[in-house]
């Protein structure tokens, strides 16, 4: 369940300080499905977590250098057991997408969810992932009626010059085959 102040009751939840108030609740009509993983193809070590809080610690790999300086969330965060972490209420806008667009609107922070899976373009994802994200996401279509499965896509679809995520490994049919709008 999702509750008014748009919070999931079935995620634990950690404050990211990468979120500020949305232009307008009413609008929120995209979700947009991502992969991270640090560093690269690294899976369920934490440092996610501690980068969505900007508490990485530059020190422990050479790739966290890299993006050192970047402020970045997501609502939610499902790692590779299915566990849920969110990080912004949905009512609020995290700042997952960066410079993107969708059907002439750019800026998809404004309109949208996010929701991090824990992957790559290299790993197929999980079962527990994908029951995760079908009960979340027909969740979301409860609360926000203006998200339907036609409006659920990939990093990559909204910045297609600049992202590959969730990535050739994410079963879109298996995830909206399993979806059932009128939940």
């Amino acid at each position: 369940m999702i509750h008014s102040n748009g919070w999931y009751s079935l995620a634990s939840s950690e404050l990211s300080p990468n979120q500020d108030t949305r232009p307008d609740i009413k609008n929120i009509s995209l979700l947009v499905i991502h992969s991270i993983s640090l560093p690269p193809d690294n899976f369920d070590n934490g440092y996610i977590c501690d980068f969505f809080k900007n508490k990485l610690d530059i020190s422990l790999d050479p790739y966290f250098k890299k993006i050192a300086n970047l402020k970045v969330s997501a609502h939610l965060l499902i790692d590779r057991e299915g566990e849920v972490i969110q990080f912004v209420s949905f009512n609020d806008r995290a700042w997952h997408a960066g410079v993107s667009s969708y059907k002439g609107l750019t800026n998809c922070n404004d309109f949208s969810i996010g929701i991090e899976l824990i992957g790559s373009d290299t790993t197929p994802y999980t079962n527990a992932q994908y029951e995760s994200l079908i009960k979340v996401t027909q969740e979301i279509i409860k609360r926000y009626p203006l998200i339907d499965k036609n409006r659920i896509l990939g990093h990559s679809d909204i910045a297609p010059s600049r992202k590959t995520d969730p990535g050739p490994y994410f079963d879109w049919e298996r995830y909206t085959l399993n979806l059932d709008d009128k939940n």
